[in-house]
């Protein structure tokens, strides 16, 4: 079947949930708790180990194929403009959302801020702390980190969810 990574990311929701509730049914089917008195019969939740297993097996080996058309998919398919795969990019993205983060404290520093001595002693020594480099570069730095992060995200999305590649489910 023909998916984008944004279909595939559904499927996968999908199956793990598909997945949980398999495990949580046999969690409450497996074992159960009776009464001597009563009939196991027909206290005995409908539960069978070997049908269980298979379902479970089944859905984890469709988990398994999507992740890995998703995985190639990511590491062969390059995003436009900027060169790289996919792979590369969601390595990139963080990278270039700390630096703007970096970037954006270094641009909102004053160039002489006073510091606090960390005593009251009555000393009339005050201490300053200086940028040790140009504010208005910093500012101008994280403008263009900011575009190139946005144009990033902006082409990660566009290729996750128009780009189709094949999962045999």
């Amino acid at each position: 079947m023909l998916v984008t990574s944004a279909k595939a990311a559904k499927i996968l929701r999908q199956l793990n949930d598909e997945l949980s509730t398999l495990q949580l049914r046999e969690q409450n089917s497996s074992s159960f708790v009776a009464a001597i008195q009563e009939d196991i019969g027909s206290v005995r939740p409908a539960y069978s180990f070997g049908e269980m297993r298979e379902a479970q097996a089944e859905v984890e080996r469709k988990i398994r194929k999507v992740k890995h058309a998703v995985n190639v998919f990511n590491t062969t398919t390059l995003v436009p403009d900027f060169n790289i795969t996919i792979d590369e990019m969601l390595v990139y993205l963080p990278q270039l959302n700390r630096q703007c983060q970096i970037l954006s404290g270094m641009r909102d520093a004053m160039p002489k801020t006073r510091v606090s001595s960390g005593y009251s002693g009555g000393g009339s020594i005050i201490d300053y702390k200086y940028a040790n480099y140009d504010i208005e570069e910093a500012g101008k730095r994280y403008t263009e980190l900011a575009d190139t992060l946005a144009r990033a995200q902006t082409a990660l999305d566009l290729v996750n969810s128009t780009v189709e590649f094949e999962i045999d489910i």
